[in-house]
């Protein structure tokens, strides 16, 4: 009896000291908001969404679609650079427009910047996320104007939500997925950034109903996904191998209400989440921290409501270590938060 008790001690000691490990590496974050504002008081459109950032030689750069409301024909795809800490005007960036009589949305603006310097504005044009296709355009001038509309190639789509990654050889990682009547699909594309031989890569999705994935990179070369699902619950996958395979999708222990999510790994290693840690509605946003992408644990409420949506972030680091994100804010504004960890 002595025995196991001596046991039992020990197994709650270790027990103990593994939450609390876990736990104070965020804790021990010192989060810090520098700015926080709307990127625009009034703009030629009612609605927006869909937001993404980021980081130019002159600034910042932000896109999103607004329009009279999301899938309607007039929405467009707005910029607006931010220059010694003041945002411009937003400016139209894209269309959905075919011909005189024809005319379609556009969707989910997604900003990269490739090793040239020059940014790529992805985007998506169509009825809806069953039938959509994928476009970019590319500014050699930091965002002020943009070349013709590209198609990417046929059965690919491009980044769907979130900002793409590069990897060591310095090809375009893509988090992708696609929508369908049948389900949701999570899967990944490829491209060399003369955004030129397009790859894809598929994921078992184990059954579960997920979009819209982030890419954390981990130590040992691991690179892992975070998604948005059904299922209410964040779910993830891993690849061993700088993305040729990944692991069938699993579900985390991070709630999701079905909402957009993006995440971030920052220069020393720590991954940053920022999501709706809620089952239902969009009335939160919160920032969470993680060493592992395992654990997480939050640093900062943005935003808690009784109602409202606050939601579609989109975050990235800076080149002097500080953050941005953007996220919808009531459909109506965007808004921008500047934050510095310590």
């Amino acid at each position: 009896m002595k025995t196991l008790t001596r046991l039992s001690f020990v197994v709650t000691l270790l027990f103990l000291f593994a939450s609390f490990s876990r736990h104070s590496y965020a804790a021990g974050i010192k989060t810090k908001i520098l700015t926080a504002e709307f990127i625009y008081e009034t703009a030629p459109f009612p609605s927006c969404h869909a937001s993404t950032i980021v980081e130019t030689k002159e600034g910042l750069l932000a896109a999103w679609f607004g329009g009279t409301d999301e899938s309607n024909p007039d929405v467009c795809i707005y910029t607006s650079s931010c220059i010694r800490g003041k945002w411009s005007a937003p400016v139209l960036a894209a269309d959905g427009i075919e011909n005189e009589k024809l005319r379609y949305a556009c969707w989910n603006p997604v900003l990269f910047k490739r090793d040239n310097g020059d940014i790529i504005l992805y985007y998506k044009v169509g009825i809806n996320p069953r039938e959509w296709w994928g476009m970019y355009k590319i500014s050699t001038d930091q965002g002020k104007t943009w070349s013709a509309a590209s198609k990417i190639p046929d059965h690919l789509l491009g980044p769907i939500k979130n900002k793409p990654c590069k990897l060591r050889s310095g090809t375009i990682l893509y988090p992708t997925s696609i929508e369908t009547k049948q389900g949701w699909n999570v899967y990944m594309e490829q491209s060399d950034q003369n955004l030129s031989h397009w790859e894809k890569t598929a994921i078992d999705n184990n059954g579960l109903n997920a979009i819209q994935p982030t890419i954390l990179f981990l130590k040992d070369d691991k690179i892992q996904i975070l998604c948005r699902s059904k299922e209410k619950k964040i779910v993830e996958s891993w690849s061993i191998d700088q993305g040729k395979n990944w692991s069938p999708l699993q579900m985390t222990n991070l709630p999701n209400n079905n909402s957009g999510i993006d995440a971030v790994t920052l220069t020393d290693g720590t991954h940053l989440l920022i999501c709706n840690p809620i089952e239902k509605g969009r009335n939160k946003l919160a920032l969470f921290a993680s060493q592992d992408g395992k654990e997480w644990s939050e640093l900062i409420v943005l935003e808690d409501q009784p109602k409202g949506e606050f939601s579609y972030p989109a975050i990235i680091q800076g080149e002097d270590g500080t953050i941005y994100l953007t996220y919808t804010w009531n459909r109506v504004k965007i808004k921008y938060v500047h934050l510095q960890l310590r």
